[in-house]
């Protein structure tokens, strides 16, 4: 359940995979702004807890380009890759209430079961009962039972998700010895005490396995508003993998003028023309979470795409 009562506290949390892009921006402006309307705080997290996966200098680039852009953090800076601790407590806990359990089975193991609705794979039960024999644990997985999860997002509407049979049993700890998103993610937004989530509704499917854990570990529910995600012309969410375009820190100004107009604000067209104060003192004077559209996903605008030519 959320806490009313708490004083707002909003975050942004990137994840070092290569430089920052017009789809990052925008979730980093709806979190700024919802934050700075409601007078809290908005804290920065890098989540670079997949090493294997974050690109060489990457979290420095991120946040050059946010400081080009006129963000400003109210506390410290939280890297995942030194938390491992807290992590290591939460699962302790997780073990200690028999929600967890030891994992043998290879990805492609699983994958020979059948996808759900939102095209991720659902783990079948093999190893809920026990190891079979010869076989060694590699991750560790939550057990979902029968539970559904039903949450109201403030963009999105209602949200219900059957876990058994949309997820199934998921992981916490990988099979590499890395822990999953999922956990780390609760622990994190737990102990930085944020009491409100916005960002991309591509993370919107895993916000019931977040709800699930944070009521296994005994932790309040932060409110929730997932925002549009930015796709390209195949329908692709923007990302390293697609060639989204870097932002460029020369081009600030017109970069966050989009991203407002992308999130249903209408800045003045003059303001195109503006600084980086201007269009922030127009954002901040302005900005409305009503006027953002209940969409799951949107096309980036002209000039958010890469130069072909």
């Amino acid at each position: 359940m959320h806490d009313s009562t708490k004083h707002y506290r909003g975050r942004f949390a990137p994840s070092p995979t290569g430089p920052l892009h017009f789809g990052s921006l925008v979730a980093a402006v709806g979190s700024y702004l919802e934050a700075r309307r409601n007078k809290g705080k908005w804290l920065l997290r890098i989540e670079d807890l997949d090493r294997p996966r974050e690109a060489p200098g990457a979290a420095d680039a991120i946040l050059r380009a946010l400081e080009a852009c006129g963000f400003e953090w109210d506390e410290e800076i939280v890297f995942q890759s030194r938390r491992n601790d807290a992590y290591h407590t939460a699962l302790k806990r997780l073990e200690d209430r028999q929600a967890i359990f030891p994992c043998a089975c290879t990805r492609r193991e699983v994958s020979d079961s059948t996808l759900s609705p939102v095209s991720e794979l659902i783990y079948p039960g093999t190893c809920r009962g026990g190891l079979s024999p010869g076989r060694e644990a590699r991750a560790r997985r939550v057990r979902v039972g029968e539970t559904v999860i039903a949450f109201d997002d403030l963009l999105q509407g209602r949200i219900e998700q059957n876990l058994a049979l949309e997820v199934g049993d998921f992981v916490v700890r990988r099979a590499d010895g890395l822990f999953a998103y999922q956990l780390a993610v609760v622990v994190d937004d737990f102990e930085q005490g944020i009491t409100d989530v916005v960002r991309g509704a591509d993370l919107l499917a895993s916000t019931p396995r977040q709800i699930l854990l944070q009521r296994l570990l005994g932790l309040l529910t932060p409110r929730y508003a997932h925002l549009p995600v930015v796709v390209n012309r195949s329908g692709e969410k923007l990302s390293k993998q697609t060639l989204a375009a870097p932002l460029e820190i020369a081009e600030a100004p017109a970069w966050l003028w989009r991203a407002l107009r992308f999130l249903g604000q209408a800045p003045p067209a003059e303001l195109l023309a503006g600084s980086v104060p201007d269009i922030w003192s127009w954002a901040l004077g302005n900005w409305r979470m009503t006027r953002i559209p209940g969409r799951r996903h949107i096309r980036e605008p002209t000039g958010a795409q890469r130069n072909t030519s």
